[in-house]
C-alpha cells in the first residue's frame, strides 16, 4: 500500500518533476507503467490464466531478490539461488498440476518445494562455516516465508472454481484500501500508525482504506462470483487490514536497510516488492475468506 511519505524536493521542471516533488514520483511513469501492468494482469485472469500465473512467478522472483539485497545490507547473508531457482518452479509446476485437474498432486509440489527450500538453503550455508550461520539460515528461511509460502496461495485462489475472478476481487480490494487510505490520510490524516516504521501512514488513512476496500470488495464479490454481499465486505475488511500490515512489514525491512525503494525495476513505482508489500501477506487471508465462503 502507498501513503504519503515526507519525501526529498526535486527540482521543479517538465517530464513530471512537479508531480514527483509533491508526492515522490513521477506521476505520468508511474501512471503508464499502472495501467500497463493492471491491463496485463485483467487480461490474463479473464482469458489466459497461464499468463498470470506466469507473470506472478516473474515478479515472486523479483521480490526474491530484492528481499535478498535489502537483507544483505544489514549484515545477513541468505541462500538466494535456492529461492530463486524454487520460487518460479513452485509456482508454474504447482498451477500445471491444479491445471491439470490434480489439485492434491499440486498441494503436495507447494508443501514439498518449500520444504526442499528450506533444506537446500541450510545445506547452501554448511560450506561457509559455522560464524554466522543462524543469522543466514534465519534469513534464508525469511525469505522463503515472506514470498514463495504467502505467494502460493495466489495459485491456490487461481486453481479453484472461478479462479481468476477470485484473484481479481482481491486485487481490486486491495487496489481500493490503497487508494482510500493514500486519499483519506492525504485528507484527514493526523493520527500516526507506526511513525517509527512509516511517519506518512495514519488511523484515519486506514480507517478510510478500510471503508473504500469494504464496498469494493462487497461489489466485485457480488457481481462476479455471485456470493452474498457480506462475504465480499468482509474479505474487503480483511484484505485492506491484513495489506496494511504487509505495508509496514515492507516499510520496515526498508528502513532497517537504509533504503526508500527495493529497486526500480517497475518505472514510477520502485521495485517489484513497492508493488508486492500488501498483497503477498494478505493473499493468504484473502484465499482463506473466499474458499470457506464461496463455493
Amino acid at each position: 500500500m502507498t501513503s504519503p511519505h515526507p519525501t526529498a524536493p526535486h527540482p521543479a521542471g517538465g517530464d513530471g518533476s512537479a508531480h514527483a516533488h509533491r508526492t515522490g514520483r513521477n506521476l505520468p511513469v508511474a501512471i503508464t507503467t499502472g495501467v500497463v501492468l493492471g491491463a496485463i494482469v485483467i487480461a490474463t485472469l479473464m482469458w489466459w490464466h497461464w499468463g498470470f500465473a506466469l507473470f506472478s512467478a516473474v515478479a515472486l522472483t523479483a521480490g526474491v531478490q530484492e528481499v535478498c539485497n535489502a537483507i544483505e545490507r544489514v549484515g545477513a547473508h541468505p541462500a538466494r539461488w535456492p529461492v530463486l531457482v524454487g520460487t518460479p518452479l513452485l509456482v508454474l509446476a504447482s498451477y500445471a498440476l491444479f491445471d491439470a485437474g490434480q489439485r492434491e498432486r499440486a498441494l503436495g509440489v507447494i508443501i514439498g518445494m518449500l520444504a526442499f527450500m528450506v533444506v537446500a538453503v541450510l545445506l547452501a550455508r554448511i560450506p561457509k562455516g559455522p560464524d554466522g550461520f543462524l543469522r543466514d539460515a534465519a534469513a534464508s528461511v525469511f525469505t522463503i516465508g515472506y514470498l514463495p509460502l504467502l505467494g502460493s496461495t495466489c495459485t491456490l485462489m487461481l486453481a479453484d472454481d472461478h479462479g481468476g475472478r477470485r484473484v481479481l476481487c482481491f486485487l481490486i480490494a486491495v487496489i481500493a484500501c490503497d487508494t482510500g487510505a493514500f486519499a483519506l490520510g492525504v485528507l484527514f490524516g493526523r493520527h500516526r500508525m507506526a511513525p517509527r516504521v512509516s511517519p506518512g501512514k495514519s488511523w484515519e488513512g486506514l480507517v478510510g482504506g478500510l471503508v473504500v476496500a469494504l464496498v469494493a470488495g462487497a461489489v466485485s464479490v457480488r457481481l462476479m462470483l455471485d456470493a452474498p454481499v457480506w462475504v465480499g465486505a468482509l474479505m474487503g475488511v480483511v484484505v485492506g487490514a491484513v495489506g496494511a500490515l504487509g505495508d509496514l512489514v515492507e516499510s520496515a525491512i526498508k528502513r532497517d536497510a537504509g533504503i526508500k525503494d527495493m529497486s526500480h525495476v517497475v518505472p514510477g513505482h520502485g521495485g517489484a516488492m513497492d508493488r508486492l508489500d500488501s498483497i503477498v501477506l494478505a493473499a493468504p487471508a484473502a484465499w482463506f475468506v473466499l474458499y470457506l465462503l464461496v463455493v
